[in-house]
């Protein structure tokens, strides 16, 4: 048994940062999102759908949290400390946020992918259309909630769940970064920094998921995580940097059709959750206690 795991509060132990997380990210998304709609002014009024769901559905998790406890816990093991109903009513929130938010962002892909792509599938339809990949950040959002309902998060099997979402987030951002990029023909050779991150980012968290025991690997791949963050740092710089100087008419229309100075932000955000998966993966070892007490234990 692991001896420090059970003594540790809710701030020792990594599912709150893990919930913590999928809440900021949701309800971030609706600045994301308004922005990148609104170069097309929400010509097609669906586009609204994910902001009105991020705005919703961030306060709704927080809600959760303060009837459910500050760490979800699965159907059926729910904390003994607080009243059945309370929880019940939580987990079903959170479960209903987590279904939702997987379902806009399949949606998102489809409804970025109609249109040209669809009527003909050449690379250039996928690089020029809408960026297909961007809405599956709701969806790896979507099983990050729904994963801190169904398993239990002092258990193995929730830890490499967590490098798993983060080593698919990484996956994703590398074909966001090649197929953005791409659109200029990666004009400056910065814009490779990105994809070569994006697929560093992945292979390591893969090799983690190959070989979650050795510690050495954890502790290079920690150290990688830290430096993608700031490499999403320096990009979000570059890219804001880039809309400054942009002779345009007005700051807004810079940064509405420059480049998306949210975007390289991404890596940091990975960067973070592959930091909170090695940190599960230390924390909840094979010989870690899986059981949380059930209501009444």
């Amino acid at each position: 048994m692991h001896p420090a795991l059970p003594s540790k509060g809710w701030l020792g132990r990594p599912q709150f940062w893990v919930e913590l997380f999928a809440i900021g990210n949701i309800g971030f998304l609706a600045v994301d999102v308004g922005v990148a709609h609104a170069i097309n002014d929400f010509e097609d009024p669906a586009e609204y759908i994910p902001v009105v769901f991020s705005l919703a559905c961030a306060p709704a998790l927080v809600l959760a949290m303060l009837l459910g406890g500050l760490e979800p816990a699965p159907r059926g093991r729910f904390p003994f400390d607080r009243p059945r109903w309370r929880s019940g009513v939580a987990w079903a929130v959170g479960m209903l946020v987590g279904w939702g938010s997987l379902s806009v962002g399949v949606a998102g892909l489809v409804f970025h992918l109609k249109g040209d792509f669809f009527e003909q599938m050449t690379l250039k339809n996928l690089v020029y259309t809408a960026p297909f990949a961007a809405p599956l950040a709701y969806a790896g959002l979507g099983l990050l909630v729904i994963l801190n309902r169904m398993v239990n998060a002092r258990s193995r099997e929730w830890a490499l769940w967590i490098v798993v979402l983060a080593a698919g987030g990484w996956a994703g951002n590398f074909v966001l970064s090649t197929a953005d990029h791409a659109q200029n023909g990666f004009y400056y050779s910065s814009e490779w920094a990105s994809v070569v991150a994006s697929a560093i980012g992945f292979g390591f968290l893969c090799g983690v998921l190959v070989a979650p025991d050795d510690r050495r690997l954890r502790t290079l791949v920690v150290a990688i995580m830290l430096t993608e963050i700031l490499v999403g740092v320096l990009g979000f710089g570059l890219h804001v940097y880039a809309n400054i100087v942009r002779p345009t008419s007005t700051l807004w229309s810079s940064f509405l059709y420059g480049a998306p100075a949210f975007a390289p932000l991404l890596f940091a955000d990975l960067g973070i959750l592959g930091l909170l998966g090695l940190w599960a993966l230390t924390v909840n070892r094979p010989e870690s206690p899986t059981a949380i007490p059930r209501s009444g234990e």
